[in-house]
């Protein structure tokens, strides 16, 4: 009987269970942030602070497509196109030459080029040409800051007749 009226008020001492919760139905989740894009050379902004649906841009680690929610990196641009895709699905084209990316946790995005001009300003014939001088250039260099300034040259110009092509 001791402990029977022992177990009794230990049972009375626990707290009483909550009511049972009903449930409901999930919030509508939301979806991730407008990108916020930022492509500017020092001659031009082709984009300040614009809600954009994809950014693909080359990297010195490799090519790769940024969109809302991208986790943050900095990244080296290399020669090469950077497709900048509109919330309509509309892609637009630009070389650049080098420069940097930057993509931040809150889905905002900067490309900030040394050179940078749309696709349609460029000219694979006059391209050709310009690779020819500068592989010239680079065998008639005849120290290592020379060679090192004409091999720049000429990454650039292959990558600009590539894309042209």
């Amino acid at each position: 009987m001791f402990r029977a009226r022992r177990l009794l008020l230990r049972l009375a001492a626990r707290p009483a269970l909550p009511p049972p919760r009903t449930r409901g139905y999930a919030e509508p989740a939301a979806g991730p942030a407008p990108m916020a894009f930022t492509f500017a050379s020092p001659t031009q902004v082709f984009y300040n602070g614009a809600n954009v649906k994809q950014v693909d841009v080359p990297t010195l680690t490799g090519s790769f497509g940024i969109l809302a929610s991208h986790v943050p990196t900095l990244q080296v641009l290399k020669p090469g196109v950077v497709t900048v895709y509109a919330e309509d699905g509309t892609a637009t084209k630009y070389f650049v030459s080098s420069g940097s990316v930057t993509v931040h946790a809150d889905s905002t995005v900067q490309v900030l080029a040394e050179e940078a001009v749309t696709m349609d300003m460029l000219d694979l014939a006059t391209a050709k040409s310009n690779l020819e001088k500068a592989v010239s250039e680079m065998a008639a260099a005849s120290d290592e800051a020379a060679k090192a300034e004409a091999q720049i040259k000429v990454e650039a110009n292959e990558a600009l007749v590539k894309a042209l092509e």
